[in-house]
């Protein structure tokens, strides 16, 4: 059965077709380092650790790039959120920052996800996105005003084709940047005029400043992947505008498409509201394992689809937390039984069981439908029932 999944692109599930055989690149947007990382991060990491493992079964070679945000200009308040941070803290921020990515890589890891390929930082690629700026400034996609350099989204005609707002509609949702120094209201900010105090800030052609919050996605992907990659995959709430600004500077700059396919994950909510730090509505990952398994809160994220929302409870992961342990139980009865008995006589046994190759056929079909883990879950606690049995 081929692999089938659900492109944003295009509103369809599609077969997957990766642009060389036998090879896939992955490109995700990584987390902001100013804070540990909560739940919501969990349920996307969590996900993409499927998708990358998922592939790897079916034999593909897999480069997976994981970018790690270490500065992040927030248009909403014109300030970076690691430097924010880092006066809470008094440190300097790169100091803090490597403190937040520890954190992360040690809750990925102990949530048994996959380290990408290549993980790379923001910062390290600033002079790589002065050049992709200047540019697209000598290509009339951006322009530079007052020290600041903005992309103007009238010259890219298809603005908005991932979320498939219309022009009207792309000052709605997510505040946008309110400067008075753009030419149209939904111009999106490249490189940011640095403040006297800020400390983090680059020289570039247009005077001391810092990137805007697009433009490192696609000069990362598009660094360790080539101008046109297989799958991106992030998050659905990103869509607009982070999303569809990353296709427009990608496409502006090279002429072909950015990626083939967009698998976006649905949010982790709290009573119906994303899971965010900016919220205060979040529980981070380390206090989460202090009362849940690894493995039961992957279990919890799998119960749904992944591009569907997710509200947690402590009732769900509870829940979740029982499922890991019937299967843990079941495998060690198993065990026990096949210890306690011949060769032959355990061969007969797991004879009783069913057509093993049943299920293994059957869970893949499950995740070979765009990675349908509910449906996978379910074949495989009809298996646990049937080992009981």
């Amino acid at each position: 059965m081929a692999l089938k999944v659900y492109n944003y692109l295009t509103r369809e599930v599609e077969r997957f077709r990766p642009i060389q055989p036998e090879y896939v690149s992955l490109y995700a947007c990584g987390p902001t380092v100013y804070n540990h990382a909560h739940l919501g991060h969990a349920k996307t990491y969590i996900t993409l650790d499927l998708v990358v493992r998922y592939l790897r079964y079916r034999g593909y070679k897999v480069r997976y790039v994981r970018s790690l945000t270490d500065i992040n200009y927030t248009p909403q308040t014109g300030k970076d959120r690691l430097v924010r941070s880092t006066r809470r803290e008094r440190v300097e921020p790169l100091e803090l920052a490597e403190t937040y990515i520890n954190s992360f890589n040690d809750d990925m890891e102990t949530l048994g996800v996959t380290r990408p390929n290549i993980a790379p930082r923001d910062t390290a690629h600033i002079l790589e996105m002065i050049t992709w700026i200047q540019d697209l400034c000598d290509r009339g996609y951006a322009y530079e005003s007052g020290g600041n350099v903005y992309f103007a989204v009238e010259t890219f005609m298809e603005y908005g084709k991932l979320s498939r707002r219309q022009p009207q509609e792309w000052l709605s949702g997510p505040p946008l940047e309110t400067q008075a120094d753009k030419r149209h209201p939904a111009d999106f900010i490249l490189w940011q005029h640095a403040a006297s105090e800020d400390p983090l800030h680059w020289p570039a052609p247009w005077g001391e400043g810092y990137p805007g919050p697009h433009i490192a996605c696609p000069v990362i992907a598009t660094r360790y992947l080539g101008s046109t990659f297989d799958i991106h995959g992030g998050n659905l709430e990103d869509i607009f505008p982070h999303h569809d600004c990353e296709i427009a500077q990608a496409e502006a700059r090279y002429g072909t498409p950015y990626a083939h396919y967009w698998l976006l994950v649905g949010a982790l909510t709290v009573n119906g509201v994303p899971m965010s730090q900016s919220m205060g509505n979040f529980l981070t990952i380390k206090d989460a394992l202090s009362l849940y398994s690894p493995e039961a809160i992957r279990y919890f994220v799998f119960g749904t689809h992944y591009r569907e929302p997710l509200d947690f409870s402590r009732e769900a992961l509870q829940a979740a937390q029982r499922s890991i342990n019937r299967l843990h139980d079941a495998v060690h009865k198993l065990r026990r039984a096949m210890k306690n008995t011949t060769t032959v006589a355990g061969t007969a046994v797991l004879a009783q069981v069913g057509s093993l190759e049943d299920y293994r056929e059957d869970f893949q079909a499950a995740l070979d439908d765009d990675f349908n883990t509910p449906q996978a879950l379910t074949i495989l606690e009809d298996f646990v029932n049937e080992v009981n049995r």
